[in-house]
Formats: structure tokens, C-alpha cells, sequence
């Protein structure tokens, strides 16, 4: 099959938890044989197209071309704020379309039901019973033809490194907890914090002695720049629908203290430490706990027993085979 996808960023330049969890699917469609490209929407400074795991990507400024290449297609893939031109587009085509969502928000099912999806898929449990809530008040002409449950797939072995020593926050924005790092560093003199920077949202980063910042890097990096010097990571997220940096620290043992978003709360499962935002006191509380060798002991065979469960294996398989029915 000749796959297409419609996105407005990409790694290694934009590195959301959205790209990657989209990524890691397309890997796996490139392993099962079939071509995937990938077209951007917005400029992002890459002149030439560029391959990355088997993935071949046109940026905007490289290409012209891109409904000649959905004409091509035998089927269209998209997510977040190219979901609407990328179903209408489709329709002119008579292509299918598979719609990755990564979130809760209206706008996501109310654009998954835009008309031509064949196929949506969700993040996480919860995020199927909001879908069919949401589809409830509808007719089932509108909705999406077939769905499928893929949690963000990661891969442990390539995340998989000795943790360090360091209390790490990934994308130091609001929503994430920026402000929870910066009171964090600030009470804890004593503990070394990373931050690093995100790839979305205004930056939360303290100019603050015990702080080291890692600007934005890419995926393919984080293991050794990030896991490797990260004894406990910081998820104090005002919503996650399901947190892919928490699952990849879990393959190192690397603990996650997260404030309980339902996505966090099934991603983390029995390895989460959970804290609400809002409780400084007790997210200092819970990393001076963490600072005890017992403790920390427990909390990381959680966590590697949390990151097994989580292989992707079956949901990457039943991902391909669903595209691959849609031919």
C-alpha cells in the first residue's frame, strides 16, 4: 500500500507525544512492506524531504504536489488540526482515511465525524467511552466507520538505560507543570532538577542553581539525554488522555509522580505515584520518600513491571491489520 499523511510537524523538529505515538505507527506499517509518506502542513524550516526510520517526509517548502499524491494514495492518515482538510480532500478522491485521536476535546470527535472516516483511532480506554458518549447524540451515518483502541506505542529497548540522579519535567509548560518544577527547585536546594524544554507552549524554565535546562531535543535522543540522568519524573499535567513520556521512563524503573489525569491514572497504572498539582507539599514529600533506597527500590520494580505489560507488540499487529483491510 502507498500510505499518506497529513500532519502539520514531525520529528526530529517537533517531538510531541502526538508526533511520536503517530510515528511509532507508521514505523510499524513500513515494516509490514508498504511506503509511508509523510506531508507537511506548516513551514518548518526543512527545504529537502528527509527519510527518519523508513518514513519518508516532505515539508512544506519541499513539495507542491500534495494532491497528486493523495490521488496516488491508497489510504490517508491524519491527527489533530489536519483532520478536516485531510477528510475533505479524501472525499474529492473517494480515499479512506484513518484518524488518529489524541485527545478528549470536542473538536477531536466532532472532526473524526466530519464524514470518510474509515477508521479512528483512540489512545486509551477512556478516551473510547468519551468517543461513544460524544457519538451517542448522533446518528451512526456520521460517525466513524470502525474503530481501535492503539495505546502510544513504546518501545522499551530503545528507551530502556541506567537512570541517573536528577528530578526531570519534560515540556516546561503551564499544563505540565512548569511552575510545579520551578516551587519544586526552589524548596529542594539540595536535589538536582532537569527541564526540558517542549515542543509546544511557553516555557517554564528556572534560572535557578540546582536546575539544569535541556533545550528541545529530538525522540531518538531522550535516552541518553534525558533517562539516562533522570532518577524520578514529574507529571503534574493538568490533563493527559494518556502521557507517553511516563510510560517511557517506566522502562528504565524511572518512577513517574503524576497528578491523576484518567489518562495518566490507566497508563501508569499500579507504577504511578500519584499527587494532585496543587499539592506542593506533597509532591516534595513524595521525591524525599523517593530519596530512601527501599523505597526507590519498590517504586522502580513497579515500574519495570508496569513498562512489560505495556508492550505494543499486539496493538501495533492489530493497527496494520486494520489498515491493511482498509485496501
Amino acid at each position: 500500500m502507498r500510505i499518506v499523511a497529513r500532519l502539520h510537524g514531525y520529528p526530529p523538529l517537533h517531538n510531541a507525544g502526538a508526533e511520536w505515538m503517530l510515528h511509532s505507527m507508521l514505523r510499524a506499517l513500513v515494516g509490514r512492506g508498504h511506503t509511508v509518506e509523510v506531508w507537511l502542513s506548516r513551514y518548518s524550516g526543512d527545504g529537502k524531504p528527509y527519510d527518519i526510520d523508513g518514513v519518508h517526509v516532505i515539508p512544506l517548502s519541499a513539495r507542491l504536489d500534495f494532491p497528486t499524491a493523495v490521488r496516488q494514495a491508497d489510504l490517508l492518515v491524519s491527527h489533530l488540526e489536519n483532520v478536516p482538510s485531510t477528510l475533505a480532500i479524501a472525499r474529492g478522491y473517494g480515499k479512506p482515511v484513518a484518524v488518529v485521536c489524541h485527545n478528549t476535546f470536542r473538536p477531536t470527535f466532532r472532526d473524526a465525524m466530519s464524514g470518510g472516516t474509515a477508521l479512528a483511532v483512540y489512545n486509551s480506554q477512556w478516551m473510547e467511552r468519551e468517543a461513544e458518549l460524544f457519538y451517542a447524540e448522533y446518528p451512526k451515518s456520521v460517525r466513524p466507520e470502525s474503530t481501535l483502541i492503539v495505546h502510544p506505542p513504546v518501545l522499551a529497548e530503545e528507551y530502556r538505560t541506567k537512570p541517573g540522579g536528577k528530578v526531570t519535567l519534560v515540556n516546561c509548560n503551564k499544563e505540565k507543570g512548569g511552575e510545579v518544577l520551578q516551587k519544586l527547585a526552589v524548596r529542594m536546594p539540595d536535589t538536582e532538577f532537569l527541564a526540558v524544554a517542549g515542543a509546544y507552549g511557553e516555557q517554564i524554565l528556572p534560572d535557578l542553581p540546582n536546575v539544569e535546562i535541556v533545550e528541545h531535543i529530538s525522540g531518538h535522543e531522550m535516552r541518553e539525554r534525558v533517562y539516562a540522568r533522570t532518577r524520578v519524573l514529574l507529571m503534574p499535567s493538568s490533563y493527559e488522555s494518556w502521557g507517553r513520556a511516563g510510560v517511557e521512563a517506566l522502562a528504565s524503573g524511572i518512577p513517574v509522580v503524576a497528578h491523576p489525569t484518567p489518562g495518566l491514572c490507566e497508563s501508569l497504572g499500579e507504577a504511578g505515584i500519584f499527587v494532585d498539582r496543587a499539592d506542593i507539599d506533597g509532591y516534595e514529600a513524595v521525591l524525599r520518600k523517593l530519596a530512601t533506597a527501599a523505597e526507590y527500590r519498590l517504586a522502580s520494580k513497579r515500574a519495570k513491571a508496569r513498562s512489560a505489560e505495556l508492550d505494543p507488540t499486539a496493538d501495533l499487529a492489530a493497527w496494520s491489520d486494520a489498515v491493511e483491510a482498509l485496501a
